[in-house]
């Protein structure tokens, strides 16, 4: 598990102070990206398929995507760093469960989700830090469970840190976020590569993987 470190206070922090201005944004952020649901939606899919276990939302904001998650059929919740987020999806979502918490550490037991959707929140990890993300997201993933990352993909460049708007970021070449998962006993199941939008500044990166099944003996 990740322990509390400056950067996810930071990080906190930064989300704390543009609650309600990200909130306005992100709620109906969805509607206009088809390509962005149809790979949400093969996830949630295949998590239903695979049995009735629960699915966090790591890094939820205002709940926006875990409500979306319910929609399609999942039992889903979420966790975020910033209370004031979680705070409005509370609000916003009354019917679903959301926590104040990191997802380096969640609050559940080895082997308890089926699903796990992480949506433009390894972003703000530093790079150096991540692979053990990816470990914890082995743990509390059952075997077989699915992991699904969107992110802002580096078009063919190394790491590289952005102005992001709130807080410090990073884009990720795909396959490099593909081989960190891979250590950590993914393997991958699909990828999508959507081009900006008009209004968008950098490529869309997702990477749909499954926790590796126990050996059969």
């Amino acid at each position: 598990m990740v322990e509390s470190s400056p950067y996810l206070t930071a990080t906190a922090d930064a989300y704390d102070a543009v609650a309600d201005i990200y909130a306005d944004l992100a709620r109906d952020s969805l509607d206009r990206l088809p390509l962005d649901r149809a790979i949400v939606a093969v996830f949630a899919e295949l998590v239903r398929a695979a049995g009735p276990r629960p699915v966090a939302e790591a890094g939820c904001g205002p709940g926006y995507m875990t409500a979306h998650l319910r929609n399609l059929g999942l039992d889903a919740f979420g966790i975020d760093l910033s209370p004031a987020l979680i705070d409005i999806a509370r609000k916003d979502h009354p019917d679903l469960r959301f926590e104040v918490g990191s997802m380096g550490a969640f609050d559940v037991a080895d082997g308890e989700l089926g699903g796990l959707l992480s949506w433009y929140s390894v972003i703000h990890i530093p790079p150096p830090e991540l692979p053990p993300y990816f470990a914890e997201f082995r743990r509390v993933l059952a075997p077989g469970g699915y992991l699904l990352l969107g992110f802002f993909e580096s078009e063919g460049g190394p790491v590289l840190q952005f102005d992001h708007k709130v807080t410090p970021a990073y884009r990720w070449p795909i396959d490099d976020l593909a081989d960190l998962a891979r250590k950590e006993e993914f393997v991958e199941v699909a990828r999508m590569l959507r081009e900006p939008l008009e209004d968008e500044r950098f490529r869309r990166g997702h990477l749909l993987m499954r926790r590796q099944a126990a050996a059969m003996c």
